[in-house]
């Protein structure tokens, strides 16, 4: 819509509330909002409406339809479960199928085109029970078993109460109606979902975008009834709540296989992003995909046809949206938005083909953050949270741009927190320079090299695991991404199946890292010999491979590590317990001692007796980079590097590893466009340099670029500018 205001504009969306028209409105002025949106639980008043900003509405697609759901409830949305196992005793044993579960999420579905597709498993041997040997009634099935062994029941569920929702009652006090989320794969749900879009545009004349919030399918979210226990199982990019028997009666036409339950819970463990994914699980997601593409398209033609603009949330009910599968730009959206609290979620939300990308900045305007602790509410303290994940958000947009910000949740919460509106206007200033840096060209890589992260996803997880970071931060693969999200490299992705399709040519570097069996080491995918074979020859000719952790582990091969040949490195489970260990020394690199900090109680040494790491070759060089040791073993033209650890949560030791990516490729320890201090990172622009202090202390750098030492001083958090 043409409307006009006099104040200086920039590209940042402010969440507004009706009743609290005042301060959305000097709030916006503030900080030169140009957009004001409303957010799950508020509305916007015809005076804020009226001011003279652009309007974004949310709209969540599957909510807010209970009185449609309640006269249809056939389309409520579903999902596996299975039952914790349970210890027959006698030669029967009954199960109360809802025993643990929270129950006002989650009720049986007992209809008849339902009951076809549940299992019950003897769980000691891992064997169906057949089924004339169980019985259904009244929620509970009765087995007849073998004593002292274990069983479980797999079985769809109506999913009751929508989980967002659910979580905003529990977290945020709300006490309106409870949502429940209907499902539409169902015809007459996709139906009545088109006439509701095009009444809804018809009725929001002053929208010029729409938010989806996000499409169909939330991520996995199960809760249990006991409070020691209370989440069984959360999974960002799982596809549990996507089943239905009628969707997967038409997943048996397409594919010609049929789908039960034991496909989706698999032993109990489900299909978790961290397990190295099935043939079964892959095709589902596809299957998923094409329709979730064919009906977004059809909700996104009818805002485009009514004047306005699409936008989608990266988050919530993302599930089939797959941002990176090739395929999102079937679904026409204008914009996409992701809330960030690290570095990786901003290369994520950036690296997505599609013209706006916008950040949700965090903390979110709510009582408490997702980690239960208070953050607008008494003994908060947001304007540190804003700051910390700013921290790590502000060097990675050095390195990508993204052309918006904005805040969500309820504005009249910042009231009584004015250090958080002064840490706003810091970090919306620093955004607006960084933004303006990329408009005069591309920051500079400080090596040339070409680096690909190799695991079982590929490029369809590009910059992520599954989630926050907070929710993956045992996995090593999270602290690499974060690392390499602020660093200037060309980083990509890749999986096992682009080293067979002859893709490696694509690459100088490849980084594996994870532990044994999941989906980021590789697990059973290291079988394959011509995958081994393929990287060996790569490495041999020139490439170097990075390992971290275990990486390539797989039982029954000569070694534990099938790439142990290049790196020089092998993990004992005892099988060599007699053998000799080739002795070694360790080099001292030389870094910059003043800026130490002390080591993180996370560090392991090459020589770890608990995972038994050793040597395979007396080639191999263990060098020490401020306490942390890492391997280096020539092998052809190209080098085996690796790294027992890497669990670094503070940025000072993403320094240190780019300085064994350094030392791998160069053979030196200092670069042009590498600062000498650990906690101060630069970026080099086509006309400046730009210095920032990732600690709260003051600290001094300098940095060499083009044949010039660029000297600087910056204070706690600082961000600066040099002209080259």
């Amino acid at each position: 819509m043409n409307r006009e205001n006099t104040f200086k504009k920039r590209k940042f969306t402010l969440p507004g509330e009706a009743g609290h028209e005042k301060l959305t409105l000097e709030l916006a002025e503030r900080w030169g909002a140009d957009v004001i949106r409303d957010s799950d639980g508020t509305t916007l008043s015809e005076e804020i409406l009226s001011a003279g900003y652009e309007i974004y509405s949310t709209i969540c697609p599957i909510r807010e339809h209970n009185p449609w759901i309640h006269k249809n409830m056939d389309a409520r949305q579903q999902s596996f479960l299975s039952t914790p196992p349970e210890i027959a005793t006698s030669t029967e044993l009954s199960i109360d199928l809802m025993k643990g579960f929270f129950q006002e999420q989650f009720s049986v579905n007992d209809t008849a085109n339902a009951l076809p597709y549940w299992q019950v498993y003897e769980r000691t041997s891992d064997t169906l029970v057949p089924e004339t040997e169980w019985s259904y009634e009244n929620g509970v099935v009765t087995i007849k078993t073998i004593p002292f062994r274990q069983y479980t029941v797999s079985f769809l569920a109506w999913r009751e109460w929508e989980e967002i929702s659910m979580y905003n009652h529990t977290t945020n006090n709300w006490d309106k109606e409870k949502l429940k989320q209907l499902n539409p794969y169902i015809p007459k749900a996709q139906e009545y979902l088109k006439e509701w879009f095009v009444n809804w545009c018809k009725t929001h004349p002053h929208s010029d975008v729409v938010r989806f919030t996000s499409l169909f399918y939330n991520f996995a979210w199960i809760w249990g009834s006991d409070k020691r226990n209370p989440h069984l199982f959360t999974d960002w990019a799982s596809y549990d709540f996507t089943v239905c028997p009628e969707a997967l009666n038409d997943f048996e036409q397409e594919y010609g296989y049929r789908l039960l339950a034991e496909d989706f819970v698999r032993q109990g463990k489900y299909n978790a992003t961290h397990r190295v994914p099935s043939q079964k699980k892959r095709d589902w997601m596809e299957f998923i995909g094409k329709f979730t593409r064919r009906a977004t398209r059809e909700l996104v033609d009818i805002i485009h046809d009514a004047g306005k603009k699409a936008y989608v949330f990266y988050d919530d009910s993302w599930v089939g949206m797959e941002p990176f599968n090739g395929y999102f730009h079937e679904m026409a959206f204008d914009g996409i938005i992701k809330c960030v609290f690290s570095g990786y979620e901003a290369r994520m939300c950036a690296d997505v083909p599609v013209d706006i990308h916008e950040i949700r900045f965090h903390p979110y305007l709510f009582p408490v953050g997702l980690g239960g602790a208070p953050t607008f509410s008494e003994g908060g303290e947001p304007h540190k949270d804003a700051m910390k994940y700013w921290v790590f958000v502000r060097r990675a947009l050095l390195r990508k741009k993204i052309e918006r910000s904005g805040l969500g949740g309820y504005l009249s919460l910042t009231k009584d927190f004015p250090e958080f509106l002064t840490t706003m206007d810091k970090i919306l200033e620093e955004f607006d320079t960084i933004s303006a840096l990329h408009d005069t060209g591309k920051p500079e890589l400080i090596i040339k090299h070409r680096i690909g992260i190799l695991h079982a996803w590929g490029k369809l997880r590009t910059w992520t695991l599954s989630g926050h970071f907070h929710e993956t931060e045992n996995h090593m693969l999270i602290h690499v991404l974060e690392a390499l999200s602020g660093f200037p490299l060309d980083v990509n992705f890749l999986s096992f199946e682009d080293i067979t399709n002859g893709n490696l040519k694509d690459f100088d570097i490849i980084i594996n890292a994870g532990g044994a069996g999941s989906a980021w080491s590789g697990g059973d995918l290291w079988k394959d010999d011509n995958v081994v074979t393929t990287l060996t020859k790569w490495v041999y000719e020139g490439g170097i491979f990075f390992g971290i952790g275990e990486t390539s582990a797989v039982h029954g091969y000569n070694n534990y590590l099938r790439m142990a040949h290049v790196l020089g490195v092998d993990i004992d489970n005892g099988e060599k317990a007699c053998h000799g260990r080739y002795k070694h020394d360790v080099t001292i690199v030389k870094t910059y001692n003043k800026y130490s900090r002390p080591l993180p109680s996370q560090y392991h040494p090459i020589a770890d007796k608990i995972f038994n790491r050793h040597l395979l070759s007396s080639n191999a060089k263990v060098l020490n980079i401020n306490e942390r040791n890492m391997v280096i073993n020539d092998f052809g033209k190209g080098k085996g590097v690796y790294i027992p650890h890497y669990y670094d949560k503070q940025l000072d030791g993403a320094f240190y590893f780019l300085q064994s990516l350094i030392i791998a490729v160069t053979g030196k320890i200092e670069i042009d466009g590498l600062t000498n201090n650990p906690f101060v990172e630069c970026a080099v622009f086509p006309e400046k340099i730009i210095f920032i202090n990732n600690s709260d202390s003051i600290e001094e750098c300098t940095c060499t670029w083009q044949g010039k030492t660029y000297e600087t001083k910056l204070k706690s958090y600082e961000m600066k500018e040099i002209d080259l």
